[in-house]
This record gives C-alpha cells, sequence and structure tokens, in this order.
C-alpha cells in the first residue's frame, strides 16, 4: 500500500534532515511545487499582464529552496506557511530589482494614493469615482486607466501596509490573543474593528475581491472567474479597495497619535 501524501513528506524531511542529500532536496522542490504556483498566483493581482507568470514561477523557485534549505522540522510550524513567505519574499526581491516600474508611475501611485485619502477624509464616505476624478482635474475614463497603470506599477498590499505600520501586522487578523501583551491585545482589537469597518464600507465588488483574495485566499484567475470580469479589472478594483482602506487606516493611526 502506497504512503500517504503526509506520510511520503515526513520521510522525505526526516531523511534530508540526517543526510542533506541534494537527491532528496531535489525530491522535496518537486513535492512542494504547487506551492510555487499557487503564491505566484496571488501575487499576479499586482502585476496584470507586467510580468509573466511563468516568471513569477521562476522567481519563486529561490524561495521554495531556501525555505527547505533553512525550515527546522523540530520547530512546530508548518512547512506550507513557512514556505509561502520565502517564496512571496523571492518573487518580490526579484521584482524589485529589476525596477520595471518608472519613477513617474510611482509618483503618480503616491498623488492617487493621497486624491483618496484626502477626498473620503473630506466627504466622510468612500468616493465615487467621478469624485476622485474631479479632484484630481481628470475624467473618470482617465482615472480608470490611471488605476489600471498603479496597479501594475506598485504592490500595494493590505498585507505589507499592516507589516510596515502596525506592531501586530497581517496576523492581527488570525493571531491568538490569549498570549499577547496587554498593550499588543489592544491594538490588535482597535485594528480588527478598524479593518472590519473599513472593509463593510468599500463599494460592493470591491468587498468582494478583498474578502475572496485576503479571506478566501484566492488567486486573481479564481475571483475573475468567480466575479465575471476580466483579471485586468479585479486588478483594478484591489488597488481602488486597498487605497481606500490604507487612508481609513491612515486615518486611525493619526487620531491615535494626535
Amino acid at each position: 500500500m502506497a504512503a500517504s501524501v503526509p506520510q511520503r513528506r515526513e520521510e522525505l524531511w526526516k531523511k534530508y534532515k540526517e543526510t542533506r542529500d541534494p537527491a532528496i532536496k531535489e525530491q522535496l522542490i518537486l513535492e512542494y511545487a504547487d506551492l510555487i504556483k499557487y503564491v505566484a498566483g496571488r501575487l499576479s493581482i499586482y502585476f496584470g499582464s507586467n510580468v509573466e507568470y511563468e516568471d513569477l514561477v521562476g522567481y519563486g523557485v529561490f524561495g521554495l529552496i531556501d525555505a527547505i534549505e533553512k525550515f527546522d522540522i523540530d520547530k512546530k510550524v508548518k512547512f506550507e506557511t513557512y514556505a509561502s513567505l520565502r517564496i512571496r519574499g523571492a518573487i518580490i526581491d526579484s521584482i524589485r530589482e529589476l525596477d520595471w516600474a518608472p519613477r513617474s508611475l510611482r509618483k503618480k501611485g503616491k498623488e492617487l494614493e493621497r486624491a483618496y485619502y484626502e477626498v473620503e477624509n473630506r466627504l466622510g464616505h468612500s468616493a465615487s469615482d467621478q469624485e476622485i476624478a474631479d479632484h484630481l482635474g481628470i475624467t473618470t475614463d482617465e482615472l480608470n486607466k490611471l488605476v489600471q497603470e498603479v496597479s501594475m506599477s506598485q504592490m500595494i498590499s493590505l498585507e505589507d501596509y499592516l507589516d510596515q505600520n502596525h506592531e501586530t501586522g497581517i496576523d492581527a487578523l488570525t493571531v491568538d490573543m490569549d498570549s499577547m501583551r496587554p498593550e499588543q491585545r489592544m491594538e490588535v482589537v482597535e485594528l480588527r474593528e478598524t479593518l472590519a469597518d473599513a472593509i463593510e464600507k468599500l463599494p460592493e465588488k470591491e468587498r468582494m475581491v478583498v474578502t475572496l483574495y485576503y479571506f478566501e485566499e484566492l488567486t486573481l484567475k479564481e475571483i475573475s472567474q468567480i466575479m465575471k470580469v476580466s483579471e485586468s479589472r479585479i486588478s483594478q478594483l484591489h488597488t481602488k479597495a486597498i487605497m481606500r482602506m490604507r487612508s481609513r487606516l491612515g486615518q486611525m493611526k493619526s487620531v491615535i497619535l494626535e
């Protein structure tokens, strides 16, 4: 009787720990190859047609190899969780090294994010495309084109924003608070409430994209199929949603620091 997948993998890890045999490492790479495809599929929401999916997979291979070499099987951490972070990091590092986003486009991205912040701060609710376009002095068609360009040139990520601006980072969404210090616990509660409020106030389609991407953990292609719109449209909706949420989270931080 053939061993189950978990049993086979456990055996491979034991052998690799004992021998560090390159042939076993090669087997482990093949075992977890689908993990690279999954992470690359999720990251494709940022790049649209600017970077080929196959290239993302290629960059991710280096992350998987690094994860296999550094993983400690004695620690109570799932390899898939550890490797996903390494794969994601390797892909993002490779893209940053290419520096394919022109500086002028990155500047436009910052201006667009500031527009969402200023308009929604003034209005007290989610701004329409027309309101943002009016603020920028452009048409709604030009706004949508700009959002599409920005979504392809910046990795506007809820995970990245939370990791950079809040001590607890993206883990705040799922972390067990019992093991936390009181001040950490307070931040997590506030962050969860603010996130829930920010998501609730998003326009319906943007809210659906955020839910499917961050909570259901679907890929760009899967979300596109569910919502029956193009992948570039999903990427656009994702960019708008994250800009709005970063604006609201920024407002929360400003209030705390006052």
